[in-house]
């Protein structure tokens, strides 16, 4: 199988960004890891700053299944809710911390109805749980 690990804005600072709440880790090592446990799966990862290249990279058919942290595009973008609504793969989004414990304005997803499933507050270990659920 094919994942595709999105994450958007901000989360190439993982490992330094806020450690408190999204960890040491940074995510190209949480990578490895991922990929020595998943050896038979395919795990392609892309980060990007910009919605617009997020969502040029989900229109490229080159996947099985979508595994998205949206960070904070989460909360507003519906330009990438409008995207993944109509891929029609396996879809998880992800959250390092539970939103639901943060700020009032990071508990709504809008792109949430658009996945399969949705993992908060699981740290770094929602990707892999993620994973686990698309086999």
């Amino acid at each position: 199988m094919k994942v595709l690990i999105i994450n958007g804005p901000n989360l190439n600072l993982l490992g330094t960004r806020e450690p408190e709440i999204y960890g040491t880790i940074s995510m190209e090592d949480y990578l490895e890891k991922l990929k020595g446990e998943f050896s038979s799966h395919e795990l392609n990862y892309y980060q990007s700053n910009i919605e617009g290249e997020l969502i040029n990279r989900l229109q490229v058919d080159d996947f099985d299944a979508v595994v998205i942290n949206p960070g904070a595009f989460t909360h507003y973008s519906y330009a990438i809710a409008d995207c993944l609504k109509n891929i029609q793969k396996p879809k998880v989004e992800v959250h390092i911390s539970n939103i639901y414990k943060r700020e009032e304005f990071r508990q709504k997803s809008v792109t949430a109805s658009f996945t399969d499933a949705v993992l908060s507050g699981f740290g770094m270990n929602g990707y892999r749980l993620a994973i686990l659920s698309l086999k």
